[in-house]
């Protein structure tokens, strides 16, 4: 997969690196601000329950 992202980004090996850091920093993005906002509510870290 990652070869297959590699061939087709467009320019020169620098480019491409330029292209791959900006599109993991946008990845990293939509997830901390968008994805993880509306799933906290569904995720319940805080609630213990304790077997007897």
């Amino acid at each position: 997969m990652y070869a297959w992202l590699w061939r087709k980004l467009p320019g020169t090996t620098w480019a491409k690196l330029l292209t791959a850091a900006v599109l993991v920093v946008a990845t990293v993005a939509v997830l901390w601000y968008v994805v993880f906002p509306l799933m906290e509510p569904m995720v319940t870290l805080d609630e213990v329950t304790a077997r007897k």
